[in-house]
Formats: C-alpha cells, structure tokens, sequence
C-alpha cells in the first residue's frame, strides 16, 4: 500500500499539549504540575487585565486575582511554556464592531509581545464565541491558529487551524478513560494528539488538583510522546506539509528549516533542513 504519514519529531505518532485560560494565580501550581510530568503548552493572556502591582492574596469562588505583568513574566520565563492571545479585555469578540474586535486581538498580540519579548501568534477565544469576522481579524493580526471550547473527544490534528477543537476539558467525567485509549491505540495510520484544556482556578476551586496529577502520571514522561506548545504543534505540521515529492513518491525534499519525520510501510524516515531522501513506500 503506497501509504505516507507524518511523524512527530523523533518518528513519534503521538503528541500532548494543554492550553489553559486567564493568567490567574493558579497558573503557578498548573506549571509546577506541567513541569513535574514533562507536559508543555500554550497560556492565554488577557493583556489589559493584570492585576496592579503589588497585589496579593487568591480571591476566592468566582472571583479570582489575575497574576501582575510581573509575576506572569518571572514564572513564564522559567517554564518556556508558550504565551498567547486571549483579547485585551476577554471580551465576546463576535459582539464587537469590526474596528473593536480587531482591536482586541491586534492589541493584545502588540501588548503581549513587548512584555513578554516573544512572538504571539495563537489565540484562544475568549469565552469560546467567534464568527468568521473574528476569524478574519485574527489572520489579518497575524495569529495563525484560534482555540475553540467544543470538545472533539477525538485525537485527530485539525482540518482548520482557526478552528482547533481540543481533544476535551479537564472535567470530563471519563477523561481518564480518553487517555488509557489515546495511550493505547496501537493503529499507526494517523498521527494523534491529545489536547487537554481549561482553567486553572476550576482545580482551586473544586479542589481537584488531582485530576490534572493523574493526567500527568498517566500520560506525561512518556518516551514515545511528543509534549509540545500549541504553536510548536502548528509549526511542524505546516512544516510538513511544505515536503516536496517526487512523482513517484521515492524522493522527498524537505524545504524548510525544520528536521521532519514520515513514515511508509518500509519504516520512519528523518529528513533533515534541505535534505533530499530516498524512500521507499512498501516492504521489500
């Protein structure tokens, strides 16, 4: 069968990334526990609500104390996890007016940039709403993927980057379960990508922090998973699919500066920055 699949970096099939809301003091704890199982990922920042400086103190059930500019910057720069958009002021983006929503997005892409002296390029919608001028605005600001809140219970990477439904959120009731198959599904036909998102003050708040070290006991520290940001899992799949091939599908070039990685019936091939390589489809 003339079957060719992407890989992962390291010829792995599988990936994890999280993705967690509103930069609140519980992000701290979330990091530690990310740290802790070797899981990474993608935090959304509203960059017009940082707390002022000098605040203290956790507020509690609904009504929880955002992390200072400052104190968001010292943790961050210790965890490398990646930082993105979630409008200037968590707005309904769709509700805006079109200068408005472009606004929030464009600005808090700007605002987020100079603090945090990194690229911004994803989002994640506040409060899950958006349309396809929300999307429009997005792309125009330069973000290349949006996050939505709808739940795909699926562990497929997405035909819409604008449109990325992760795999669930961390109150699903048989999460564990989602995780026992993603671990293990032994099909090699697809590439899979389990994405857990949420919020973090919902573990303080349910004091349900264990949920997310089971998560990490079961999937974290894994040699045969990829843990990756959200924006390193875009960035390779695009990546991947600049891969130039012959007619006849026994020569592949890879055109970009990232090290790829595919597989045929034949075995894993690794295809370095500008490296043209032989293949073969099926077993000899």
């Amino acid at each position: 069968m003339n079957n060719v699949f992407l890989r992962f970096p390291g010829g792995k099939v599988k990936a994890v990334t999280l993705s967690y809301d509103d930069n609140v003091t519980d992000d701290v704890r979330l990091s530690q526990i990310m740290q802790k199982y070797g899981l990474r990922g993608t935090f959304n920042v509203n960059s017009g609500q940082f707390s002022p400086e000098g605040s203290t103190g956790d507020v509690g059930k609904h009504g929880h104390r955002r992390l200072t500019l400052n104190e968001s910057l010292e943790l961050h720069a210790k965890d490398k996890m990646e930082i993105a958009c979630h409008g200037v002021t968590h707005p309904f983006l769709e509700q805006l007016p079109a200068p408005a929503c472009l606004g929030e997005i464009a600005n808090d892409r700007q605002n987020l940039e100079d603090a945090y002296g990194c690229m911004v390029r994803g989002i994640a919608y506040p409060f899950g709403t958006f349309n396809e001028n929300v999307i429009a605005a997005a792309k125009s600001s330069g973000i290349v993927y949006g996050r939505t809140t709808v739940s795909s219970r699926s562990f497929l990477l997405p035909e819409d980057w604008m449109k990325w439904d992760p795999t669930c959120h961390h109150t699903v009731p048989d999460l564990m379960e989602l995780v026992e198959r993603f671990l293990g599904e032994k099909r090699r036909w697809r590439p899979m990508l389990f994405y857990l998102w949420g919020h973090s003050y919902e573990f303080g708040d349910n004091d349900s922090w264990q949920i997310l070290e089971e998560f990490g006991k079961l999937i974290g520290g894994r040699d045969d998973i990829w843990y990756a940001t959200n924006i390193e899992i875009y960035d390779y799949v695009e990546a991947y699919g600049r891969l130039v091939f012959s007619a006849d599908c026994k020569k592949v070039y890879n055109p970009t500066a990232t090290r790829l990685w595919l597989e045929t019936a034949a075995g894993v091939y690794e295809i370095a920055p500008g490296q043209t390589c032989s293949i073969m489809i099926e077993k000899q």
